[in-house]
């Protein structure tokens, strides 16, 4: 992978919808060269997936996102990876990562209501082998997701003034 690969990486990411030929601009490569190298991209796995960030509390989805992050015991051998796939297999674990710190993993689960995602993490989660600790928190709000704010204002903010 180059810097124009990179570069279109950037751009991808900012806006997956842009069009072939202003991708092209942008990057100052070919129509040719932008298709060929995306078709690369997506052929070794580095583009894994294109979509939307959605507000779905504009959309009036009414569901409940939370964070849960999990103390486990690594497998010999294994490290975090086996218990990850199991829980990645959960419809409800839309993200999942190893962090450094307090906790082990992180995860993004979303249900129709705290009491569902407290009976996932209760009946799903923390009775796995190895799973030592959890920590549930709620969303309440996003403000910014993937590099899109959700915050918009009316009225511009008037900064004070004086000599």
């Amino acid at each position: 992978m180059d810097e124009n690969d990179r570069i279109l990486l950037h751009l991808l990411e900012e806006n997956c919808r842009t069009p072939l030929s202003e991708l092209a601009v942008l990057a100052e490569m070919s129509e040719q060269d932008v298709k060929d190298r995306i078709s690369r991209l997506e052929a070794t796995g580095v583009i894994r997936h294109y979509g939307a960030v959605v507000d779905w509390e504009r959309a009036g989805d009414g569901q409940v996102t939370s964070v849960i992050e999990l103390k486990v015991s690594p497998e010999r051998d294994f490290g975090y990876d086996r218990i990850a796939e199991r829980i990645a297999r959960f419809p409800q674990v839309r993200s999942l990562r190893l962090m450094t710190g307090a906790y082990d993993l992180q995860l993004l689960v979303t249900g129709s209501s705290m009491h569902e995602i407290a009976r996932f993490v209760a009946e799903q989660i923390a009775p796995m082998d190895r799973i030592r600790e959890t920590a549930t928190h709620i969303i309440m709000k996003t403000y910014k997701e993937n590099g899109t704010t959700f915050v918009e204002r009316d009225e511009v903010e008037r900064l004070p003034y004086s000599f």
